[in-house]
């Protein structure tokens, strides 16, 4: 299969979004732009689209799709109820990075919700996501357009590196704003429970809707506690190479780093360093490179999977990162870091 390539960084060519629309209709996937990470769309409805969308990632298929929808009005078909805590944080949050569960209705395929009687739906805050799902006919199931386990893609390169020659068509917005997945939380219990975190934080949710509750899975570092949300249970946003963090006072951390960067250099090993702007210039015997500044997470977030992907770019085999539990992002940022690391973590 040959991959189109549709530019609309200078902004959406209204020819070309109506050949991927017509992709979409006819079963397809197009690759495209979210205000949070790439997504791989195909048509929400279509239990074959889903199926293909699990085949060109290498995805299992008990990991549910997230339905993206461009109004309020399309949520009404695919589910069978509407609780009231929905509307309120539609009202606040949509268009944007928040996902919520709620009871499917016979409209979506299992294949779409994973064998769920749920289903995710979400409506993003991107110009050219919004106008490509009504030109696809209003249900685009989308996860992110990597790999499986891979780093989520920030860049339509990223999406052209995993996945060119398997899809129909990627579609070029530039790089995305947030950097992160969308926030997803559980409208189907009584106290709604976030299970994945992003830059919708459990604050924000609470102040808006009341009580809210955390599956304590998604940052835990132990491996054995089952995640509420079928898809978080494998393995994700990996690099390459083997990634641990170290986690502690920051001048142990640095001494730490380096000792491990060091005696992995000397088995003739090439060692990559996530480090901050405060630290980047106290490493050596690797190739550094930083995150950020620690207090601005916005940057952090946008930055991580780009870094990882880099470092696979550059060959390196082994990858020590600082714990970045940054202010407002940190749970977010560190629960991808730490299924990145495969829940590696050194405590100094």
């Amino acid at each position: 299969m040959q991959t189109l390539w549709m530019d609309m960084t200078a902004g959406i060519q209204a020819e070309d979004m109506e050949k991927a629309g017509q992709i979409l209709k006819d079963g397809g996937l197009v690759a495209f732009p979210t205000e949070t990470v790439y997504g791989l769309g195909g048509n929400g409805l279509d239990a074959g689209a889903a199926q293909k969308i699990y085949a060109a990632k290498g995805r299992p298929s008990d990991n549910p799709l997230i339905i993206h929808i461009a109004q309020w009005e399309d949520l009404v078909p695919i589910t069978s109820h509407i609780p009231e805590k929905a509307k309120v944080l539609a009202d606040a949050f949509w268009p944007g990075p928040l996902t919520m569960i709620l009871p499917k209705s016979d409209l979506v395929p299992m294949e779409t919700t994973g064998g769920l009687n749920t289903v995710a739906v979400r409506m993003p805050g991107h110009k050219a996501a919004l106008e490509l799902i009504r030109a696809g006919g209003g249900y685009i199931a989308a996860p992110s357009a990597n790999t499986s386990g891979r780093p989520s893609p920030t860049t339509a390169a990223h999406v052209r590196e995993d996945l060119d020659g398997k899809i129909d068509a990627i579609i070029d917005g530039g790089e995305v704003g947030i950097g992160l997945e969308s926030t997803i939380v559980d409208l189907t219990e009584e106290v709604p429970v976030i299970l994945r975190p992003g830059y919708i934080s459990a604050q924000m949710l609470s102040e808006v809707i009341g009580e809210v509750r955390m599956d304590r899975a998604f940052v835990s570092a132990d491996p054995s506690i089952r995640p509420k949300a079928p898809g978080m249970k494998y393995r994700h946003y990996a690099p390459k190479a083997q990634l641990q963090i170290v986690e502690g006072p920051e001048e142990k951390v640095v001494e730490t780093i380096n000792e491990l960067a060091a005696n992995a250099a000397a088995q003739g090993q090439l060692v990559g360093i996530i480090a901050t702007d405060a630290t980047k210039e106290r490493y050596e015997n690797a190739i550094i490179r930083s995150a950020g500044d620690r207090t601005d997470d916005i940057t952090i977030a946008a930055h991580l999977y780009g870094l990882l992907r880099e470092f696979d770019e550059l060959g390196v085999s082994e990858i020590y990162s600082e714990a970045l539990d940054t202010p407002r992002l940190g749970q977010a940022i560190m629960n991808r870091l730490i299924k990145a690391a495969g829940h590696r973590i050194l405590q100094v």
